[in-house]
């Protein structure tokens, strides 16, 4: 079998063999959250900033001690914002608490039914944030032209919705997916809707360069077994794309050949 040759994955100038970012969210307690992401092989943790407690809650139960940043990299999240100015001061007060850290995913919502993201108000927050130095990577729409944007703005990845978050619908838009993945010019990251492995195992297969997930590890009946099952669905994903799958055919075509066939 020749080798399967494979960029590396690449965010801010430092490269990371798994291609799995998972949430901190949700999970039982922080025993369950540790195991799971454990499982899953992930390397970068994403944090909500304004619901979970990395140091600005003193003497409370902090996330730190058990997902360890000298192990993983913190990926502080502006989850809960729903305006610019209220996602840039998250990110400002992630960056004192984590002692200068600049990579931050923005997340601007537009109401707390869909959790869709608010485009005016991201790209305004993106604009700040991009100045202020930080390297962002920005959730957002489906719209391959406001990916287009936000990566020209300076984003460093995007990160559009394959399904509403939390919803477990799975890839619901492909086609516009498979648009923005022609057009980038930055790391492009499936941000929710996956709800399991074979969710992602599609998000790869269409060329992204890795899948962000919390709720489908999470909500599992057994997160720690999801956890696993995720990290090997992006592996198979990502070897799927690199090999090149078989076109698809209306008709059926032999497998073996018909030649020298015995009459």
């Amino acid at each position: 079998m020749s080798a399967i040759i494979d960029k590396p994955f690449t965010l801010a100038g430092r490269t990371y063999e798994s291609r799995l970012l998972v949430g901190t969210g949700k999970y039982k307690d922080l025993e369950e959250t540790r195991l799971a992401i454990e499982a899953s092989g992930a390397e970068i943790v994403t944090v909500a900033v304004r619901r979970t407690n990395i140091g600005q809650n003193p003497g409370e139960p902090n996330l730190l001690d058990v997902i360890d940043p000298k192990r993983y990299t913190i990926l502080p999240n502006t989850a809960g914002c729903y305006d610019a100015a209220e996602a840039v001061r998250t990110c400002r007060l992630a960056r004192e608490l984590l002692d200068g850290h600049q990579l931050v995913k923005l997340e601007v919502l537009a109401d707390q039914k869909t959790l869709f993201p608010n485009v005016i108000e991201t790209l305004k927050a993106a604009e700040v944030l991009v100045k202020d130095g930080f390297d962002v990577m920005v959730y957002t729409s489906d719209d391959p032209i406001i990916a287009r944007q936000l990566a020209e703005m300076g984003c460093i990845a995007v990160m559009p919705l394959a399904g509403l978050i939390g919803t477990g619908l799975g890839i619901c838009n492909p086609y516009n997916l498979r648009i923005i993945l022609e057009e980038a010019k930055v790391p492009v990251l499936v941000d929710a809707g996956v709800g399991t492995a074979s969710d992602a195992t599609i998000a790869m297969e269409l060329g992204c360069e890795a899948v962000l997930m919390n709720s489908a590890i999470a909500h599992a009946q057994n997160p720690v077994l999801m956890g696993a099952a995720m990290k090997h669905a992006i592996i198979a994903g990502r070897m799927a794309y690199l090999a090149g799958r078989m076109p698809k055919k209306l008709y059926a075509s032999a497998s073996s050949p018909l030649d020298g066939l015995i009459k």
